[in-house]
């Protein structure tokens, strides 16, 4: 899982401020280090239906902030995609 320590590394490094937990492009930091860490934990558990549920409504989720921020501000929407390596 995701640690204190960590979550507040992303707020300093993706987010406005040190603080700064609810912008779009910390919460779509955030989702995909879940998904992350879902996906490593579905190898190996094949049968785990209720975290794979789980992991499609966190895809599903950063998918929508991602339409959104593209929408709002391209220019954070181009570099959250580099910085995260998400579509090539």
């Amino acid at each position: 899982m995701i640690t204190k320590e960590n979550k507040t590394e992303m707020y300093k490094k993706f987010g406005k401020g040190d603080k700064d937990s609810g912008s779009t492009t910390v919460q779509i930091a955030l989702i995909t280090e879940r998904i992350k860490h879902l996906s490593s934990h579905l190898k190996g558990a094949k049968k785990d239906y209720a975290s794979q549920r789980g992991l499609l409504m966190l895809v599903g989720q950063r998918r929508r902030l991602l339409a959104y921020l593209k929408k709002s501000d391209l220019p954070s929407y181009n570099t959250i995609l580099k910085q995260l390596d998400l579509r090539k």
